[in-house]
C-alpha cells in the first residue's frame, strides 16, 4: 500500500487510495487526440487507461476531514466487469493503517456525486440496510449537485447512484452549502465548475502553505494542459474557464495540488512557460 504523507503547517495530510478502474482514454482527454494522450497515458487493447481512487485525509487541531471515499465496498454489478476495477487493499484498510476508523472522521467532502466519487459514502449492513459509512460526520454536498444528482440528464444519468447519497439525507448526515464555505478551521470547500455544475475543490491552508485538492478539475496530472478536457464534462468551456483561474492562484500563491485520479502522483505543483502549463512532482 502506498500512502503518501506530510505536514501541511500545523495539519497532517494523508494521501489515501480506494484502488484503481479503468475508462477510455479517448473520453478521458476529449478533443486531444491519442497520439498526444498515449505519451502520458498508456491505454490497454480496449483503449482504456488506469485510473486511480484517490482520497485526501486532513487531521487539523479541530477535526479530522476526509476528502473523496472512492468506489466503496457495495456491488457494482455491470460497473465492475466494464471499468475493470481493483479495490486492494481500499480506503478502510488505508485508512486504518494511518490509525484512523470510521468513527474518527468529522467531515466528508465530495467534489461531485459521481459513483467514483462517492461510494463509499454509505455502506451495506448484514440484514441490506445501506447507512452512512461515517456514522458521526457530516457530509459537505454542494446542494446545486444534489439537485442535479436526484434529476440527473440522459448525459450522466448513469453515473448517478442513489444508494450513494440518499441514505445520507435518511440519517441526516447531509451538510448542504452553497458556492465557496468554510468546512472548519483551515479547510474551505471552493467551487469549481465544469465538469458538473456544482463540482468544488477543496482548499487546505495552515502555516502559509495550501494543498487543493483538484477533482475532476483536472483528474490527473496528464491533464494540466488547458486543452486536456474530459468528454466526460458537461461544460467543457467551463472547465477551461475554471482551470486558468485556479491555475493563477496556484502559481501566484505556490500551492501545491491533489490529483483524485492520478496512478501515479498523488501531488504535484505546476509550473508555467510562456502560455504554457506544466506538471512538476512533488520531491
Amino acid at each position: 500500500m502506498n500512502i503518501r504523507e506530510f505536514f501541511l503547517g500545523d495539519f497532517k495530510v494523508f494521501g489515501l487510495s480506494d484502488g484503481h478502474f479503468h475508462l477510455d482514454g479517448g473520453a478521458m482527454f476529449g478533443v486531444v487526440p491519442k497520439t498526444l494522450w498515449e505519451k502520458k497515458a498508456p491505454a490497454d487493447p480496449k483503449n482504456r487507461i488506469k485510473l486511480a481512487l484517490n482520497s485526501l485525509l486532513i487531521r487539523t487541531k479541530k477535526a479530522t476531514v476526509l476528502v473523496e471515499t472512492g468506489i466503496g465496498t457495495k456491488p457494482l454489478e455491470k460497473y465492475e466487469d466494464h471499468y475493470d476495477v481493483s479495490q486492494e487493499p481500499g480506503l478502510l484498510p488505508s485508512l486504518e493503517k494511518v490509525g484512523f476508523r470510521p468513527e474518527d472522521i468529522d467531515f466528508v467532502v465530495n467534489t461531485h456525486l459521481h459513483f467514483d466519487h462517492c461510494g463509499g459514502n454509505t455502506s451495506v449492513q448484514p440484514k441490506g440496510t445501506i447507512v452512512p459509512a461515517f456514522p458521526k460526520a457530516k457530509y459537505i454536498i454542494q446542494k446545486g449537485e444534489w439537485d442535479d444528482a436526484l434529476q440527473p440528464n440522459e448525459r450522466d444519468k448513469a453515473s448517478y447512484l442513489a444508494k450513494n447519497f440518499l441514505p445520507l439525507e435518511e440519517a441526516g448526515r447531509v451538510s448542504f452549502v452553497e458556492g465557496d464555505s468554510q468546512i472548519t478551521e483551515g479547510v474551505e470547500v471552493i467551487l469549481t465548475p465544469g465538469h458538473t455544475a456544482f463540482h468544488q475543490g477543496v482548499k487546505i491552508r495552515s502555516g502559509g502553505n495550501t494543498l487543493f485538492f483538484l477533482g475532476d478539475l483536472v483528474p490527473t496530472s496528464a491533464h494540466i494542459g488547458l486543452a486536456y478536457i474530459m468528454s466526460y464534462d458537461l461544460y467543457p468551456l467551463v472547465t477551461l474557464e475554471t482551470k486558468k483561474k485556479i491555475y493563477e492562484l496556484a502559481l501566484e500563491e505556490d500551492w501545491t495540488l491533489a490529483f483524485v485520479h492520478d496512478p501515479n502522483y498523488h501531488f504535484g505543483k505546476i509550473t508555467k512557460f510562456g502560455i504554457k502549463y506544466e506538471f512538476q512532482p512533488l520531491p
